[in-house]
């Protein structure tokens, strides 16, 4: 079976968020689908089987859990997928529903690659236990998602400053929480970072999902639904979003960085 690293909402390597894609050939279990994302160490590793005469299946594993939405794999799978010959829209069958796909740009991996996702509005919550502490920070607004929840800062550098207490954070009932505010640099409209030890990932380097939840919290603030968020990690990364209602859509670009065969036969 073929395996790939893809850096996801990046145009160049060795920055954005890094993903596994393998392409199964049969059905697969989930304890060695589990063990394949172990060993690939990435945040997420997807994995994507076509089906006759429905969407290709698409699971995304951390290296710990299965989880049930994952945005820059998903991309990461249409870029390979678009450099391996695909074309035009692209449908999933997934834990969050029916996903899609859709490239601009005349040749396979040169354009941008927008994904269709369900928006997921914050409802405002009261902080759990830990998880203002761990953080350190002086929240002006905490909401819950589905999966994570949102803490909102004073401004940019809060965010860019970060040290959070892992361990403490990994004791908050949640995915996951995304730190975020207004961006300071005139590209972006916000910025955020997010970080996941519960889930195996202690920070993310570009959550696509973390933003079916700041497209619809930001869009209701600036007024507008086209607006561009900047994950500010390390690697960091750039995800353009468009709110259409209850879906929101996705954009960016992505890079293999390298592929191969994964020689483990299945059990």
């Amino acid at each position: 079976m073929r395996l790939y690293t893809v850096d996801s909402f990046s145009d160049r390597p060795f920055r954005g968020n890094p993903a596994g894609v393998c392409l199964l050939d049969t059905p697969a279990p989930d304890e060695w689908m589990q063990a394949v994302a172990a060993e690939m160490r990435h945040s997420e590793t997807a994995f994507v089987l076509d089906q006759d005469g429905g969407p290709r299946s698409l699971r995304w594993f951390t290296p710990t859990v299965e989880v049930a939405l994952c945005g820059h794999a998903t991309l990461a799978t249409a870029h390979v997928l678009y450099s391996l010959g695909a074309s035009g829209r692209l449908e999933f069958s997934t834990l969050s529903g029916v996903l899609t796909t859709d490239q601009a740009g005349d040749q396979a991996g040169d354009g941008l690659i927008t994904m269709d996702f369900p928006a997921s509005r914050p409802t405002e919550a009261q902080a759990p236990e830990g998880l203002v502490e761990s953080l350190g920070v002086k929240p002006l607004w905490v909401g819950r998602s589905q999966f994570d929840f949102l803490v909102e800062v004073e401004n940019a550098d809060v965010v860019r400053s970060l040290t959070p207490d892992l361990d403490l954070l990994s004791t908050v009932e949640t995915r996951g929480v995304m730190v975020t505010a207004p961006g300071d640099d005139g590209e972006a409209d916000f910025v955020s970072r997010f970080f996941g030890p519960r889930a195996g990932v202690p920070e993310d380097p570009v959550t696509g999902s973390a933003h079916c939840v700041l497209s619809p919290y930001w869009s209701e603030r600036f007024g507008r639904d086209t607006l561009v968020g900047a994950q500010l990690s390390e690697r960091g990364g750039i995800v353009r979003t468009t709110l259409r209602g209850d879906r929101v859509e996705l954009a960016g670009r992505a890079v293999t960085i390298w592929s191969g065969n994964l020689t483990v036969p299945l059990p």
